[in-house]
């Protein structure tokens, strides 16, 4: 048996992962992470690429998978640095046959298979790629890619008329690896250029990563709490641990695969009960899928100014006081506030809440969208690149939803999800004593700073369309 390079990327797991068992099979396995060093550094909008809670959460699933690859008789590379550099010179030093990995679809994600290719071809050595990190295989769509359809309805409707699901593999039953495998540490926070960090009291969730990590989330909502009967009801809340699952962090590094949370809930439906709840977790799997989808689609114009939709008209401000405002919570809008002082805290929000702080952003400051999307792909300890882009696309109103100018009112927003302002009050408690009626309906910001302990000072002027 020959060795193989096993390159781990947003699959950072030892269950349902094809592309390991795959290698498991064809040789003695090389497994190998490679911290990119261009995610590291700063953004040019006044912060990093990667935040803290994103690196906390990444070294700690790194640590679990480490642990796990150990129990199966292997271990993990951990480097910093360049993928394509650090994993040839691996790939030449064990004098590996074949490079294995889960094949990703964005650009700069894509460069990197590129450059490594270019690289393995002048040392003979083949690179293989599986499809990973989809619910549904995108050879088993029921169109080509080109035509995946531009509205979310439209694609979920055919792909449910064409229903199928691979089965979820099983964890190797042993990893060989090849003697001399370096031994290496995951570095700590400090390593990567941050400063010592403590979670912060007010974070009701305290995300730690890993695998086995996720799988305990999993059970815990779907079995021991018995919280998915409910999903449909409590997944618009804003205040809490248990209104949603909480996967997301796991499934945007692959800590668990989108097929383990599908069979679960199927195994419920089977077991316990089937209604719009059970339903409604694998509709949210489909919405995640679907932006994967469009990615690969449309390609690099997710990320250019004029969106998926190629809006040349539409104008953008490039106020960065406005923006730094927006960052931190100084909008003079509560809700919105709330929402932005709860990501700066935690590294995590609310679906609810990005949809009203994404709206908030782009239609009424009317700022430079993707300036946003750059801040929530530093902050959001769950940033996945294909629903972050593809949500501020849809939302900004240059992606694939059908609704002319959807608009999220924050007052509407706040009396339907925040009515008695518990939310605004946990993470503004400065607002503590103010009437929940003038906080939803946002009275005027005077009134707020004179009671509210200067809650800002400076607010950014009224909209006129709230």
């Amino acid at each position: 048996m020959g060795n193989i390079l096993f390159w781990f990327r947003n699959d950072l797991r030892v269950r349902d992962n094809q592309a390991l068992l795959q290698a498991t099979s064809e040789g003695k396995v090389v497994p190998v992470y490679v911290i990119d060093q261009r995610l590291f550094g700063p953004s040019g909008l006044g912060f990093n690429r990667t935040g803290v809670f994103r690196a906390k959460f990444l070294l700690e699933s790194l640590a679990e998978l480490k642990n796990n690859l150990k129990q199966l008789g292997s271990d993990l590379v951990v480097k910093f640095g360049i993928p394509e550099q650090e994993l040839f010179k691996i790939a030449v030093d064990f004098e590996v046959e074949k490079v294995i990995a889960s094949k990703e679809v964005t650009q700069e994600e894509t460069n990197v298979e590129s450059a490594l290719y270019q690289k393995l071809k002048t040392q003979n050595i083949e690179i293989d790629f599986f499809w990973s990190n989809t619910l549904i295989h995108v050879r088993d769509l029921p169109f080509q890619i080109h035509f995946v359809p531009d509205v979310f309805t439209d694609f979920r409707k055919k792909v449910e008329n064409a229903w199928r699901v691979r089965e979820e593999l099983p964890v190797p039953e042993k990893i060989e690896s090849p003697a001399g495998l370096e031994k290496t540490e995951v570095p700590t926070l400090h390593d990567l250029g941050f400063n010592d960090f403590t979670p912060d009291q007010k974070d009701l969730n305290q995300f730690i990563g890993g695998e086995n990590q996720a799988l305990c989330r999993l059970n815990e909502f779907i079995w021991e709490k018995d919280l998915l009967k409910t999903y449909k009801e409590t997944r618009n809340q804003m205040l809490g641990k248990d209104y949603s699952s909480k996967l997301s962090p796991y499934l945007s590094l692959g800590c668990i695969s989108p097929r383990t949370v599908y069979f679960q809930v199927k195994k419920y439906e089977a077991e316990r009960v089937q209604n719009e709840s059970t339903y409604w977790l694998i509709f949210e799997l489909l919405w995640k899928d679907y932006f994967y989808f469009i990615a690969l689609k449309f390609g690099i114009r997710m990320f250019k100014r004029c969106g998926i939709k190629h809006d040349l008209i539409k104008t953008w401000k490039r106020n960065k006081e406005h923006f730094k405002m927006w960052m931190e919570g100084r909008t003079g809008v509560p809700i919105i506030d709330a929402v932005m002082v709860e990501l700066k805290t935690t590294g995590y929000i609310s679906n609810r809440g990005r949809q009203l702080v994404a709206s908030f952003f782009t239609k009424d400051l009317n700022l430079e969208w993707w300036w946003g999307a750059m801040y929530f792909e530093s902050q959001l300890i769950d940033y996945e690149v294909c629903s972050n882009w593809g949500n501020w696309n849809y939302i900004a109103g240059i992606g694939t939803d059908p609704r002319h100018d959807r608009y999220f009112n924050p007052i509407g927003q706040a009396k339907k999800y925040d009515p008695e302002a518990e939310f605004i009050k946990y993470w503004l408690p400065q607002l503590s004593e103010i009437a929940a009626s003038d906080l939803i309906n946002i009275a005027p910001l005077e009134n707020i700073v004179t009671s509210g302990i200067d809650y800002p000072s400076k607010a950014i002027p009224k909209n006129k369309r709230w």
